[in-house]
């Protein structure tokens, strides 16, 4: 028998149960929240709000539908983003704004 093998069979075994553990959490704790979760539903209700904050980083990607399509670059156009957001929001889609941009 190879070395790496029970190691391998330690790791596939230990990814399956944190996988069963993230699948069963849920459920069981759901009970524990559900006021809560009303809670905020009532509020969504009452604000009126309509976006979804999907990160709390950075201001472009709070709220993609309302973000300009240069906040990123705003201090250092060729500067790295530098929150992980930024890589997994899509940039917007380039409407044609006037300047001869058709897509």
């Amino acid at each position: 028998m190879r070395r790496s093998t029970p190691y391998l069979g330690l790791t596939a075994v230990s990814l399956a149960g944190l996988l069963f553990v993230l699948l069963l959490h849920p459920p069981l704790m759901r009970g524990r929240f559900q006021e809560r979760i009303e809670a905020e539903k009532d509020l969504v209700r009452g604000l009126g709000i309509t976006d979804l904050c999907l990160f709390t980083d950075s201001r472009y990607s709070r709220h993609p539908a309302q973000a300009d399509m240069h906040s990123a670059f705003q201090d250092n156009p060729g500067s790295f983003d530098l929150f992980p957001s930024g890589s997994m929001v899509l940039p917007p889609l380039l409407r044609d704004v006037g300047h001869g941009m058709d897509r």
